[in-house]
């Protein structure tokens, strides 16, 4: 069994995947079959963990991707050479979600560059373990709710003129929207707060032929594990769930993909829980 025990605790949020070791897989497990050919696609945190792996994928499956991220440069082109290297057209562009100014642009260049917008995966976040409820700041809060959900809500604004009949909008919620998680409650609190703009949103966009949809991923190593938690719970990540191991982010990929193109032509509302079992786990 491969064993997470990266000591490297990284100091920055969301986290740097060129520094993690075991490195996370993203690569993905099968064959293109031109699901998305002809789509362009916006991946916020594309340079990384699950925004990387559904990148790579989208791109397997003939779509042209921008991804949005932080400040991690070299994440950043290590997905755009994985992107092109699927023969397709990558665009990174840097940015805080967070800022409703920066979402705006990050379509602009979009629209500018591709001409069209069929997929927005609003995946970006960031979360701060702390031990004792009355530790988190007013500043950890805004933060955390700036990233988590105002950067869904300000990325969908932004997309909307964009999308038409046949769009998809996926939002990456967490097992920890249904079952709480008591290191990450604020964190907890933004993916139920997610949950709840992606069923009222896949009501109001129903008429315009949008589907919004949800992903709820369990434990899954990506830059956001080192980077929140400390090495004796890292070590432990994920063997709580059902399948007594954390899950790798290519392994959320195909969720992602599934709710982007054809085949999830009839789904709107749902959220899909690739996690290992940790929502059923006792």
């Amino acid at each position: 069994m491969t064993q997470y025990s990266d000591n490297r605790v990284q100091d920055q949020q969301p986290g740097l995947e060129h520094e993690m070791s075991p490195a996370p897989e993203f690569t993905p497990r099968y064959p293109g079959s031109g699901r998305l050919t002809g789509k362009v696609a916006i991946i916020t945190g594309g340079d990384s963990g699950i925004g990387r792996a559904s990148a790579v994928l989208f791109a397997r499956e003939g779509a042209d991707v921008a991804i949005l991220y932080k400040s991690e440069d070299r994440d950043a082109d290590t997905t755009l050479e994985a992107i092109r290297a699927e023969g397709r057209e990558g665009l990174a562009i840097k940015g805080d979600v967070g800022q409703r100014a920066v979402c705006v642009d990050a379509v602009r260049q979009v629209i500018d560059r591709f001409g069209r917008l069929d997929v927005l995966v609003n995946n970006a976040a960031e979360q701060h373990a702390q031990e004792h409820f009355e530790d988190v700041s007013e500043e950890q809060i805004e933060a955390t709710f700036r990233t988590n959900i105002f950067g869904q809500m300000f990325m969908v604004q932004a997309a909307l003129p964009h999308l038409k009949q046949g769009a998809s909008i996926i939002g990456i919620t967490s097992v920890t929207a249904y079952r709480g998680q008591d290191l990450l409650i604020d964190y907890s609190a933004t993916k139920g707060a997610i949950l709840s703009f992606i069923r009222a949103l896949a009501s109001k966009l129903a008429d315009r032929g949008i589907r919004v949809n949800g992903v709820a991923p369990g434990p899954i190593w990506t830059p956001l594990i080192p980077a929140s938690f400390p090495p004796d719970k890292v070590e432990s990540f994920g063997q709580g769930t059902k399948l007594g191991r954390p899950g790798q982010p290519n392994e959320v990929a195909p969720s992602v993909l599934f709710l982007a193109c054809e085949d999830g032509s009839y789904m709107t509302g749902h959220v899909l829980h690739p996690d290992g079992g940790a929502s059923v786990a006792d």
